[in-house]
């Protein structure tokens, strides 16, 4: 599971394209440590951040409005790019003898297993303190393992590699939520909450092993070395986005992606408890949710993987946002039709297969928009502000649909769309000019 050590070195700088280069893709150690560590992102996701967790706590009875609230508490996920340039620049004392990114890799690995491990002893019916507690330390070593990882990716091969490993690291990551939504759901229908905890505990153990098993990467040849003290850090990622772009197109592009996925990131938080209010059994959520949505959603990456290699991303961030709202609208399906299963699975099938889409044209422009020289702080805000504002709205989605009803609920999420296709009107001419240019 070694990566590839010499991959930034000029004498091997193999090409990655097409179905060829993804099959090669594979075959190599660097993809296949990135699949394993992708596994490890995608276990604790759902298990502290969204649908897995929000239904555990509907299960156990709290009310809508709660849950919401808590849902506040997995806010790390969203602001990891304000630790992430101490990421780039130091070791985890504690074992910095492994290097830099897998110093961090290490440490965040062990905090997000002792998070699950102490949440499956935390009963939030008899008082959620704790369990927000614990949500709280997982979301932060969860959104630290994240962060490491983008970066370890990009150094481990050239520039023309990496579409391909983001493709084994995506896939990994999906299978890494299969465990954390369906595995979990299912052991919690016939076993209990506590011992799914427990057993998505021990899973983590495999993406530890790899860490310790890996190189630590070195850095490639085509970054632009530059001096950077602790302050400039922070301050230069920033500077230079908009020195880049222009002050007025950079605060356009921030807009563009703090909405992009906004109609998608609304609803998240809902969809557990919509699930259940629905008619369906935990059992039911596992295999169409956690199983057959998400397989949708690796064919939706593949598929947009395909759409951007064909027509670029410009056209396809039309396509996805579209796609990404209007899918919205299928949920009202489960909601005139509750407890039948082909309204379960036709709903699922619109909403993940839009998300794996609209989730590949995202990186392809988000990649498009980053310094070189500053890749995973300039990524992992991009990243965050792409979940930021629906992260906010979701908090409060359980009262909204307390006071109105889930499809209305539904329609509104769909209409929030709109900004987001002026904002990509004003950009139309300006992406044109990115795409071409040089990173």
């Amino acid at each position: 599971m070694n990566p590839d050590a010499n991959a930034g070195g000029a004498a091997a700088k193999p090409s990655y394209k097409g179905w060829r280069g993804i099959r090669a893709a594979f075959a190599t150690p660097s993809a296949l440590t990135m699949a394993i560590l992708g596994f490890g992102g995608g276990l604790p996701f759902l298990l502290i951040a969204s649908q897995t967790l929000s239904t555990r706590l509907r299960d156990v009875g709290l009310e809508l409005g709660q849950i919401g609230l808590i849902s506040l508490a997995s806010f790390f996920y969203l602001l990891k790019f304000l630790w992430a340039p101490l990421l780039d620049r130091y070791a985890f004392p504690l074992t910095a003898f492994l290097g830099r990114r897998r110093s961090w890799l290490l440490a965040a690995q062990v905090v997000v297993l002792v998070g699950l491990f102490a949440l499956a002893y935390t009963r939030p019916e008899q008082g959620v303190g704790p369990l927000v507690l614990w949500v709280l330390v997982a979301s932060f070593a969860g959104a630290t393992q994240d962060s490491v990882i983008d970066a370890y990716r990009i150094e481990i091969a050239p520039e023309s590699a990496q579409a391909a490993l983001a493709a084994t690291y995506v896939f990994g990551y999906r299978i890494g939520l299969i465990m954390g939504g369906a595995g979990a759901l299912y052991l919690a229908e016939y076993r209990g909450w506590l011992p799914a905890y427990v057993a998505m505990a021990a899973l983590m153990l495999l993406p530890i092993a790899t860490t310790l098993l890996s190189r630590e990467p070195e850095k490639p040849e085509s970054t632009v070395q530059r001096r950077i003290d602790f302050l400039g850090a922070f301050w230069q990622p920033v500077a230079s986005f908009f020195t880049g772009n222009g002050v007025v197109t950079a605060v356009v592009l921030l807009l563009f992606v703090g909405l992009y996925k906004f109609p998608d990131q609304v609803i998240g938080v809902m969809a557990g408890p919509f699930y259940l209010d629905s008619g369906f059994t935990k059992a039911d959520i596992a295999t169409v949710s956690k199983l057959f949505g998400i397989w949708m959603g690796i064919a939706g990456a593949f598929l947009g993987g395909v759409l951007v290699a064909a027509f670029g991303f410009r056209w396809m961030l039309l396509f996805a946002a579209l796609g990404v709202a209007l899918s919205n609208l299928a949920f009202l399906l489960m909601a005139h039709h509750p407890g039948e299963i082909w309204s379960f699975y036709t709903a699922l099938l619109a909403d993940n297969l839009c998300q794996g889409v609209a989730g590949v044209v995202f990186v392809a422009f988000a990649s498009s928009l980053t310094d070189r020289n500053f890749t995973a702080t300039q990524f992992a805000l991009l990243v965050s502000l792409a979940n930021l504002p629906g992260k906010f709205v979701g908090g409060a989605s359980g009262y909204i649909v307390e006071a109105s009803s889930y499809s209305a609920f539904f329609v509104m999420s769909t209409l929030t769309v709109v900004p987001t296709l002026l904002l990509l009107a004003w950009l139309w001419p300006r992406i044109r000019e990115r795409s071409t240019s040089p990173n």
